[in-house]
């Protein structure tokens, strides 16, 4: 695709809490297109006209684009006659009558990835306290985006692949398929940890479905697992406690890995083994694979 569309919900939110936090009343901003060096303005919050939406911003062209090339923030008090950019943007950032503009660049991984704007219709400096809260949201849209990074990767690895058994022993085979299900637990297990952390209804969507296919796959079942159909069902989040179980975490990393208190893990815990009808902790990770709900 041209551009990261599917980062436009972390843009849109994050435009929200930069306008928040540092009082600015005017905010924008977008992602690098895919394969270039340019910025595509995709988001407006605040702005009183659509002159600055689908603005394409090169690398060290303007405000946006010298923090594109710096890799850091900038700002400057009085756009249209500060001596310390090149003035590409003049037009559209008069149009919508900004003066006072911040760009805080979006890094994941050492590369840039968008920027993010704030900016004032009169000529003020802007503060490090506000520059600093730029920044902050800034560093949360980098994050989420590592998130998603993640969840991609997931999913590609997960896609079914060809396999050819030919010629394999029997106890070549079954080592294989016990190897085979390990790697698709492990995936699971991560999957459901990355789902509540998803901004994107659609890509969280995305990712819960991948998550049935792996507790459902048809790879050579290893010793002692035979699916059936469920008998319950259970909440997402009690999926969620019994998928970082089943990776051997205690109450307290499974609580880090989902975001929750270890008291709640328990809760949730307990109420999962209750529907399983299961006695422990290990008969509730046996009893969720029975039933398909677990890999």
């Amino acid at each position: 695709m041209a551009a990261e569309t599917v980062g436009t919900a972390e843009i849109r939110t994050a435009l929200l809490r930069l306008r928040r936090t540092t009082g600015l009343p005017v905010a924008f901003g977008g992602l690098i297109e895919s394969g270039g060096r340019q910025v595509r303005i995709q988001e407006l919050s605040g702005t009183s006209t659509t002159a600055l939406r689908a603005l394409t911003v090169s690398s060290g062209n303007g405000l946006g684009g010298k923090a594109l090339a710096r890799s850091r923030p900038c700002a400057v008090t009085d756009y249209s006659s500060s001596r310390h950019i090149s003035h590409e943007y003049d037009a559209p950032v008069q149009a919508e009558g900004l003066r006072s503009v911040l760009a805080v660049p979006i890094v994941v991984r050492r590369r840039v990835r968008g920027v993010l704007y704030g900016a004032l219709r009169d000529a003020q400096p802007l503060g490090d306290r506000t520059l600093g809260a730029a920044v902050a949201v800034a560093r949360d849209v980098e994050q989420a985006l590592v998130v998603r990074d993640e969840a991609r990767a997931l999913l590609a690895a997960t896609e079914p692949r060809p396999r050819d058994g030919a010629g394999m022993g029997a106890g070549a085979g079954v080592a294989a398929g016990t190897a085979a299900w390990e790697q698709v637990r492990e995936a699971h297990g991560v999957l459901r940890a990355l789902v509540p952390r998803i901004g994107d209804p659609a890509l969280r969507a995305e990712l819960l479905a991948a998550c049935g296919l792996l507790a459902t796959a048809p790879l050579p079942d290893p010793p002692g697992r035979t699916v059936r159909a469920a008998p319950v069902e259970l909440a997402p989040r009690e999926v969620d406690v019994l998928a970082c179980v089943a990776a051997g975490a205690t109450n307290a990393v499974a609580g880090e890995r989902l975001g929750l208190r270890p008291e709640t893990v328990k809760a949730y815990l307990r109420s999962a083994m209750r529907r399983l009808g299961a006695g422990t902790r290990l008969e509730a990770v046996v009893a969720a694979r029975r039933a398909g709900l677990l890999p």
